[in-house]
């Protein structure tokens, strides 16, 4: 039987346990340095907001209409779409609201909708995949199937059509919670696979016969051997939710304005990129750093905690 194993670096002390070994293994690498960086900044200025937006002396929702040229059709005044010692990254075409306190305030929702949907979809399909591999049989079957149903159906459409209807409901709350109805099947695949092959072990029998219950072994002895392959896709899922947020909000679906998300900013800023292409760069840029960092992690995870899947 393959079992899972993590690279144990050179230098690592002697007598290490396998959770050492694989932070000390990720900190080797400069990928995961330059990730954690990105990803701690992009959280700070999520969670300090309103702190930042205060500092910089305006709101997100605040207009100032001296930043931009009423004459030249809202442009605005100065260079790099309006940069200034007010303006630290600008403000929008027309309106003259702040660029900066949009962005730290946009990260705030769009990390939000992201990190929470996914804590949905990570508990949800973990639970239901070590159900299903664990006590197999009909629960098993029952599973497998409302996992094909949820993976067949077209989640986009879907959430674009329940978006679209639901006009008087917190949107963070209800795109959080569409978002995550369609991602758990495939953390439930992920660690159905693990558990079929981990209540087989010796140590799973030995709990058994030893009188633990189903609700010890599963907890004690299965859900710490599935942790490491979970931890790795829970970082490869954050991308995706980022990109299905602004994707969302790009389609008009998402957040409504005017609270800011970086998706909702994008899609306004397409009717400006060739007169203020500023206003498309800064949170596009923002949307792929973060993206990315969450990527390269997630993929440094996979590659240590799990490396059977990294080599297929």
């Amino acid at each position: 039987m393959t079992t899972t194993t993590t690279p144990v670096p050179a230098d690592a002390p002697a007598g290490s346990g396998p959770w050492r070994l694989a932070r000390a293994e990720l900190l080797r690498r400069a990928s995961v340095k330059i990730s954690l960086g990105v990803i701690a900044l992009f959280l700070l200025m999520a969670a300090g907001a309103p702190l930042l937006s205060a500092l910089c002396g305006f709101s997100p929702e605040e207009f100032d209409k001296t930043a931009v040229d009423p004459y030249l059709g809202g442009t605005p005044i100065g260079p790099l779409g309006g940069v200034s010692a007010d303006h630290w990254l600008g403000v929008e075409p027309i309106t003259g609201r702040d660029l900066f306190a949009r962005v730290v305030h946009g990260a705030q929702v769009s990390l939000l909708i992201a990190l929470t949907a996914t804590a949905i979809v990570v508990a949800a399909g973990t639970a239901a995949g070590i159900a299903a591999g664990y006590f197999g049989g009909r629960t098993d079957a029952v599973l497998s199937r409302l996992m094909d149903l949820t993976m067949s159906f077209p989640s986009l459409i879907f959430m674009i059509a329940m978006l679209s209807v639901a006009k008087d409901v917190n949107r963070v709350l209800l795109m959080t919670a569409v978002i995550g109805l369609f991602g758990w099947p495939g953390v439930a695949r992920v660690v159905r696979g693990q558990t079929l092959s981990l209540k087989r072990r010796e140590y799973v029998d030995a709990a058994r016969v030893s009188g633990s219950g189903p609700w010890r072994i599963l907890t004690r002895a299965i859900l710490p051997g599935v942790a490491g392959p979970v931890i790795a896709y829970t970082t490869l899922i954050v991308p995706g939710m980022i990109a299905t947020e602004a994707a969302l909000s790009y389609l008009g679906v998402g957040v409504r304005p005017p609270t800011p998300s970086w998706g909702q900013m994008i899609a306004e800023s397409v009717a400006f990129y060739d007169t203020d292409p500023m206003y498309f760069v800064i949170p596009s840029t923002c949307l792929f750093l973060t993206v990315l960092a969450f990527t390269l992690l997630g993929d440094a995870l996979r590659d240590v905690l799990d490396p059977r899947s990294a080599r297929t």
